[in-house]
């Protein structure tokens, strides 16, 4: 094994405090109704003894349960959605376009279905992004020096005061003191776990995170605090850098990670983040034996924070930070997209030394 696995009591007060970290790393069975769930599934808990915890759906239908309605546990995260893709491949060829409900439909879309699509995978709305989308060129073209009104006409927008108020409410100044800002670019970019999204400037990565991540909208609020920036729907030269490289690694994860990074985190931070950086792919340490590496013996609470304060999955690897018992511990992108990269990470690590 891996790792152990959590005793049935960890599972059932996971399920209990409907902690989404588990979501498809293990699903309750649920005796008395013969129906399976997902962690997180807002129905009410069953009772302890009623419950028994699997590790994959197909156990679970193998076990004659049903699949809850209202969670609906086979709803594979780490599909791109196809109408979610369609609709973002619309939007990248026509970005200026005034998008509604109507539109949606004629692509052969229910938007009733379209949002919760968007909702769940990227924490908003279709028609969101696409004002999003908007707001960004207009911003692009004030940073370069445009009028108001050209910028408000280049990015489609009819009425003044309604470009005013999206770039206003998007980056947290007027339109006319974007000329002296400086914005960082984000992009959404599929992988074989689910979409994350990078943050990046001209130079270097600021953020990479799973997009479902609960904690996400709180880290893009600290990192326009922290760089006196707004963020701009877009990419660059470092996002297609970062883009490659992901697809890389989930092809081979011994394929090391060259991109910039954003020099962001304390001195003692940064010190715990160069030594994961240094745990080859297909190995683990414990909290410990990352602060023993620092020469820090008594700071093992400090690496486990400042394990959690990584913006930076994947490059920085914190999914291979685990418990000393062996187990998973935590992992803001859901301990099921852990376990994937420590056995997709340890599979490829074989193959690299000749093993099968």
């Amino acid at each position: 094994m891996l790792f152990k696995r959590p005793t049935h009591d960890h599972l059932y007060a996971a399920l209990v405090a409907k902690d989404a970290s588990f979501d498809g790393f293990s699903y309750v069975c649920v005796t008395s109704t013969r129906i399976f769930c997902r962690f997180s599934c807002t129905a009410r808990k069953p009772k302890q003894e009623n419950c028994r915890f699997e590790d994959t759906i197909a156990a679970c239908l193998e076990g004659g349960f049903r699949p809850c309605k209202r969670c609906r546990p086979l709803l594979s995260y780490g599909a791109p959605e196809p109408v979610a893709k369609h609709l973002l491949e619309q939007l990248e060829a026509d970005p200026l376009r005034r998008w509604g409900e109507r539109d949606i439909i004629g692509l052969g879309h229910d938007p009733s279905t379209v949002r919760r699509i968007f909702k769940r995978r990227f924490g908003m709305s279709f028609l969101e992004i696409a004002r999003l989308r908007r707001a960004s060129i207009g911003a692009d073209s004030l940073l370069t020096g445009e009028r108001v009104i050209d910028a408000q006409l280049e990015a489609g927008y009819e009425s003044g005061s309604g470009f005013r108020a999206a770039i206003t409410q998007l980056f947290g100044t007027a339109p006319a003191k974007l000329k002296d800002a400086s914005l960082l670019k984000a992009d959404w970019l599929e992988t074989p776990i689910g979409p994350m999204l990078a943050v990046v400037d001209d130079h270097a990565l600021h953020l990479l995170e799973f997009a479902d991540r609960p904690a996400l909208p709180n880290e893009l609020h600290r990192l326009k605090a922290k760089n006196s920036a707004g963020i701009a729907l877009g990419s660059n030269t470092v996002t297609e850098q970062i883009a490659s490289e992901l697809d890389g690694y989930f092809k081979d994860a011994t394929t090391p990670f060259k991109t910039r990074l954003a020099n962001h985190g304390t001195e003692f931070e940064r010190e715990v983040w160069h030594a994961l950086r240094l745990t080859p792919a297909g190995e683990t340490h414990s909290y410990s034996q990352v602060a023993a590496a620092l020469d820090r013996t008594s700071a093992v609470r400090a690496v486990a924070r400042a394990n959690g304060a990584n913006q930076i999955a994947i490059v920085i690897p914190c999914h291979r930070v685990i418990g000393a018992d062996g187990s998973l511990t935590g992992y803001g992108g859901g301990l099921w997209r852990k376990q994937w990269l420590l056995k997709h990470e340890r599979k490829q690590s074989k193959i690299d030394h000749g093993f099968e």
